[in-house]
Formats: structure tokens, C-alpha cells, sequence
């Protein structure tokens, strides 16, 4: 051995010395800690020190490392996972209003439905606004339909009303349409129309130009949308998740990120965010896109929130839109070679496999010019991806953003496509035998309900909101493979699985403490669990029931 290589072996074991003679800031032991390593080892404890791991293995060997100072967490047998990363959310956007809206999450049937109306309505001031924005589906409910302008004046009847359903349906009450001015279809921009009965009377419901309707509405004021930041990712830890990769979306100007920023200064931030911006001006998204990045290089922020690149909306061409010109091409493709001169990350959004060859052939022709394996780019959605176009993507090192999308729209999608079409949607399993990395989401909260276990419950019985089974067992993946798509799949789009995604000494402590063994349950109570505790970084910053005391 000469003196070089001698250097950096003494250096190594001096640093493995000092890592295993430093006493621990928290150990959890005596549970079902599943490492989700390459291995996908469970173990019995793990020790935690100034937020990364430690040490993991046997309960006696792990306590053996504590000190005086040592916080010791009784796991009480409960099993362990690495924090769960949503790969697709708009949670930035949905935590401005988190906390002036009303949530039909988890309602069973209208008469539920309504009777967060109610509730709603006895903590506010009449003649206010009660917004539900979305990630409901009538297939939810028993009754098999959305409610009716009645049940909603009938639950809260002295408080103005809107609610929405995806980006295609809205419902008001008179006083909601009052104060919008909205008397006939000319009042409503974007394509909407009135719905009108079979006696030529409006029904209370609006089709289309759901977005500029929803901009109509009072913002909440920032005050509210702080107090909503901290209650979103609150309650996002209380399922599970330690990390989120927000696309942006409608209505995100970057003054709307003021609320966020203003957590994360003041270290209140309890979830670890990976941003992207979402153009927002029409046939100048590349002036934007360059005045915005000038100080927000990629990897901007620190390891609580970061900036990751551009999209799900690079241009509006190429956005909704499957028939792009070879103009709206040729717009995209400045954009996003600009993109990987940058070293910036690209997502985008693309739904259906039979056009998604136009934007394949804009990557691929960016990729001649300037490779783009190593930045990590991704397409999100994409439910009905075919191998071919898998491959393509593997070639490029284009990953996917993959939501439970099917679980709302399953049943609708069946009467347009055909069952047979809804066995392979999405293609999971043909997308990890090509080697496509696979980031998990839900895209909540207007389409959807942004509850993990809801996801991984549907990515194992492929059953819609309402139970029918669609999926296909071809299509099926193990709970292995799901719950890797939602760790280190997802931390791979973050550019953090060195960092993060599985429980490994050295790596950053993010943990959720299952109420169920998620390894172990039948499958359809999957979607019945929650954290008991959840880690991020070492620090609690979610704690109930027996694991309360050790919320600080």
C-alpha cells in the first residue's frame, strides 16, 4: 500500500470510528422497520443523529449507542417505512387554500358531503363563501351522483356556495351566482355554459372554463394562505409524506409562492419541497422562463425547498394539446434545448399515448444537440403509455410521473374506452420491465385526493372510488415495487435518492410509523392507514396517540 492510498484508509477508518463513538440524538426501537435497501431488509431499530441515520439493526446493538441525552421511541412493534414522496402534487396551490376551503376527502355519500357544509357554515359568518375545489368524484358516494343545487341551499342556506368537480363541472347557489354576475352564459369566459333542466330552467351547474370561473372567486387573504401552508403540510405528514414535487399549475404567478417562502424562512417548513414553475404567459413562456431562472440556477435552496426546473407546462402549445404544430413543436423544442444548456429539469405534461410521439421527437431531437440522460426529465401522466413509447423514454433517461387517476376516473374513462382499454391503464409493470424510473403520485388536490395509501391501495387492486375493478393483474405490481415508486422512485425525480427514499445509515432521517403494516394487511384497508408518527430530517413533526410526548 503506498502512502496516498494509506492517507485515505486511515482518513476512512477514522470517520467510520468517530460515526459509530457518536452518541445518537433519537433511537426507535423494538418495531418492523423496513429499509427498503437494496436488499429490502427490515430491521429492529434505528439511531438517528443530527438528522441523518446513524446505525440500523437489532434492538441490543442499536440501544447500546445511546447516551444520557438519547431521545428513546418505543416503536411498540409497529412497522417503520421510509417518508413517502408524492411525485406529482399541487400542494403549494392547494395549501393557499386549505384552510378557507371545505374538503369532501373521504365522504362516503352526499348526506356526508353536505354535512361538511354544514359544519363549515356554523364556524363562518353567513353570507360567506364555502368553496369545496375539487378531489371528489360522485362515484364516491353511495348514491352514485353529484349533489344537486337543493342539497347544497338546503345544508348551508345562508352562505354563498361553490363547488367544483375536476376542471370540467361547477355548482353555485343563487347567492353564488349573485355575486359572481353571472345571469347567462355571456358572463362566463372560457367556453362555459349554463346547464339548463328539460323546461329550459339552469340547474345551478356550469360546464366548462372552470378556471377563469374559479379565478372569480375571493382569494384568501395571506394571512390565510400562510396559516393554510402550515395546515396542508400538516396534515400531508399526518399521511405519511416527507416530500412533495409541486409542477405549479394554473394560477400559480410567482407571487403566489410568497407564502411558501415565507414558512420556509421562518423554518417552519415540515415537509421537504422540490418546485418546478408552470408558464403562465401565453406566446412568451421563454421570456419568462429566462427572467425567472436568472437567480434560481437548478438545485436552488437548501434541502427543505429547492427549485427543480421547469413544467408541467413548458409552452401552451404543447400543453392539452395533441395535435401540436410544427410551429408549437418548434417553439417547444427552443425551450427545452435552452433546458438542458441550463442543467435545468423538464417535466411535462402529456395524457394519451397516441399523440405523445410529438413530443418524444422534440426530446429526442433536443437530445442530439444536448444530452439530457443526467437531468432527469420526466413525462407525467400518460396512462395509456405503450412499451414503445416506454423505450423511447428509457433511451433518453426520461422518467415517469405516475398518478392513481384512474381511481376518480376509472368508471367514466370505462364508458369511453372500453373496459378491456382500462386493464393496462396505467401500464405499470411494462413500464418497470423496460427500466422506466417510476415516481408515484395522486396530482391532488382539485382531481384528486392526495392520501397515498389511497394510491397504493389502488396500485394493488387497480379498484376505481366506486370498487369496480379495472386494472389488470398484467398491470399489477407487488407492494414492494409500489411502495419503492413512492420512495426512492419519486426521490429519483427530486435528485435525492442519494439522500433519500430508503432507510439507510447516512442518509437523511425521514420515517413514517404505520398505524397498520402496510406488508402484511389486506389489501383494501391499504388505504385506511396513516402515520402514527412521522420524521423529517430527525425532527417529529407529526405525533399522535401513544407517540403525542414526543411532538415537540
Amino acid at each position: 500500500m503506498n502512502r496516498l492510498s494509506l492517507f485515505f484508509f486511515l482518513c476512512l477508518t477514522l470517520s467510520s470510528l468517530v460515526t459509530q463513538a457518536q452518541v445518537p440524538d433519537t433511537i426507535l426501537f423494538n418495531g418492523k422497520v423496513s429499509t427498503l435497501n437494496a436488499k429490502a431488509d427490515t430491521v429492529q431499530a434505528i439511531a438517528v443523529s443530527e438528522g441523518r441515520i446513524q446505525a440500523i439493526g437489532t434492538n441490543d446493538n442499536i440501544k447500546k449507542l445511546a447516551g444520557k441525552q438519547t431521545q428513546l421511541i418505543d416503536l411498540q412493534g409497529k412497522t417503520v417505512i421510509p417518508g413517502l414522496i408524492d411525485s406529482h402534487i399541487h400542494a403549494i396551490r392547494a395549501a393557499l387554500s386549505y384552510s378557507t376551503e371545505v374538503h369532501w376527502f373521504g365522504t362516503q355519500s352526499i348526506s356526508q358531503a353536505m354535512q361538511r357544509l354544514r359544519e363549515a357554515a356554523e364556524k363562518s359568518q353567513p353570507n360567506t363563501w364555502l368553496i369545496v375545489a375539487g378531489g371528489w368524484t360522485e362515484e364516491q358516494f353511495a348514491e352514485k351522483r353529484r349533489p344537486t343545487q337543493a342539497e347544497i341551499m338546503a345544508a348551508a342556506p345562508n352562505h354563498l356556495i361553490y363547488v367544483q368537480w375536476m376542471y370540467g363541472w361547477a355548482l353555485l347557489n343563487p347567492a353564488g351566482f349573485k355575486a359572481l354576475q353571472i345571469n347567462s352564459d355571456s358572463d362566463l369566459t372560457g367556453g362555459g355554459k349554463l346547464v339548463r333542466d328539460s323546461q329550459g330552467q339552469t340547474t345551478g351547474e356550469i360546464v366548462g372554463g372552470i378556471v377563469p370561473l374559479f379565478d372569480k372567486l375571493p382569494l384568501p387573504t395571506f394571512e390565510q394562505k400562510v396559516n393554510g401552508t402550515r395546515k396542508f403540510f400538516s396534515e400531508l405528514n399526518r399521511v405519511g409524506l416527507t416530500g412533495v414535487i409541486d409542477p405549479g399549475g394554473f394560477n400559480m404567478s410567482p407571487q403566489q409562492y410568497a407564502p411558501l417562502f415565507h414558512v420556509w424562512r421562518n423554518h417552519e417548513l415540515t415537509i421537504r419541497v422540490n418546485y418546478s414553475y408552470f408558464s403562465q404567459k401565453k406566446d412568451k413562456e421563454f421570456e419568462e422562463f429566462k427572467e425567472l431562472t436568472q437567480l434560481l440556477p437548478m438545485g436552488f435552496g437548501d434541502t427543505m425547498l429547492r427549485f427543480n426546473g421547469i413544467g408541467e407546462r413548458v409552452t401552451f402549445g404543447m400543453y392539452n394539446n395533441d395535435t401540436p404544430t410544427d410551429k408549437e413543436k418548434e417553439d417547444f423544442f427552443k425551450i427545452a434545448k435552452w433546458a438542458a444548456e441550463n442543467g435545468l429539469t423538464l417535466t411535462q405534461h402529456w395524457q394519451p399515448n397516441f399523440s405523445i410521439h410529438h413530443l418524444l421527437d422534440v426530446l429526442e431531437r433536443v437530445n442530439k444537440e444536448v444530452p439530457i440522460e443526467k437531468l432527469r426529465w420526466s413525462i407525467a401522466h400518460l396512462n395509456d403509455g405503450t412499451e414503445e413509447s416506454f423505450q423511447r423514454m428509457k433511451r433518453l433517461g426520461v422518467g415517469w410521473a405516475m398518478q392513481d387517476a384512474m381511481f376518480l376516473e376509472g368508471d367514466k374513462i370505462a364508458v369511453n374506452k372500453g373496459v378491456d382499454a382500462l386493464k393496462r391503464m396505467p401500464p405499470i409493470n411494462t413500464a418497470m420491465r423496460v427500466g422506466v424510473n417510476i415516481g408515484a403520485g395522486t396530482d391532488a388536490h382539485r382531481v384528486a385526493n392526495y392520501n397515498p395509501f389511497i394510491a397504493l391501495r389502488w396500485m394493488l387492486d387497480g379498484k376505481s372510488a366506486s370498487g369496480t375493478s379495472l386494472r389488470g393483474p398484467e398491470e399489477t405490481p407487488n407492494r414492494l415495487q409500489s411502495l419503492r415508486m413512492y420512495t426512492s422512485g419519486s426521490a429519483w425525480l427530486a435528485h435525492d435518492d442519494a439522500m433519500r427514499g430508503s432507510l439507510e445509515v447516512g442518509k437523511w432521517a425521514d420515517l413514517a410509523v404505520l398505524t397498520k403494516d402496510y406488508f402484511s394487511i389486506p389489501v383494501h384497508e391499504i388505504d385506511q392507514i396513516h402515520s402514527l408518527l412521522t420524521m423529517v430530517g430527525g425532527k417529529v413533526v407529526h405525533a399522535e396517540s401513544s407517540f403525542s410526548k414526543f411532538k415537540k
